[in-house]
């Protein structure tokens, strides 16, 4: 698997252009510490109609981060792509955690996927930036494809998990902890 990969982050070197490495640094730079979507989540924590949006934005990020930074990275150990090919000059400075899942796609598309449950005309541009996202730590060498994949898919799942606890929570229904009607 790890030879059609490569191929696959080679050909993506060889569609590099000035104006799309300067794109693909500023896209990916949204997805450093999950932070874009750490700042989506708590805004949107502050307005009534977005509250409960919010909150699964903020839970998704945080079930993601144990999950897949704590937990999968550590346990799968799996080397980063520039790490093992050392000749591919970065654009950007070279990640020192483990590749296995990419850690800027599983907080994206946690972020966009919660926001697209709840909203899909703001969630369809979140799940937009989220791919975009994705493909940057390909197009930056710094992630295999499968780890961009395993990202989206982990990431979909938490979102859909903490959205489904979040609206089948009796304790939210009965207005104890975040009121529907603020």
């Amino acid at each position: 698997m790890a030879g059609i990969e490569f191929d696959i982050l080679y050909f993506l070197q060889s569609i590099h252009t000035p104006w799309l490495d300067v794109f693909m640094k500023e896209i990916t730079g949204l997805g450093d510490h999950g932070i874009f979507w750490i700042i989506t989540g708590a805004v949107l924590l502050c307005f009534k109609k977005t509250r409960i949006m919010g909150l699964c934005v903020i839970l998704s990020l945080a079930a993601g981060f144990l999950i897949g930074n704590m937990f999968l990275k550590n346990l799968i150990a799996r080397s980063r792509p520039c790490w093992i090919d050392d000749s591919i000059p970065l654009l950007i400075k070279n990640p020192r955690d483990y590749s296995f899942p990419s850690g800027h796609t599983l907080s994206s598309f946690e972020g966009a996927v919660s926001i697209w449950l709840y909203n899909r005309k703001w969630g369809t541009p979140a799940l937009a930036l989220a791919v975009l996202i994705g493909f940057s730590r390909m197009y930056l060498f710094v992630h295999f494809p499968t780890d961009v994949l395993a990202g989206l898919v982990l990431g979909i799942l938490i979102a859909v998990l903490v959205h489904s606890m979040v609206e089948g929570s009796k304790i939210l229904k009965k207005n104890t902890c975040f009121p529907e009607n603020l």
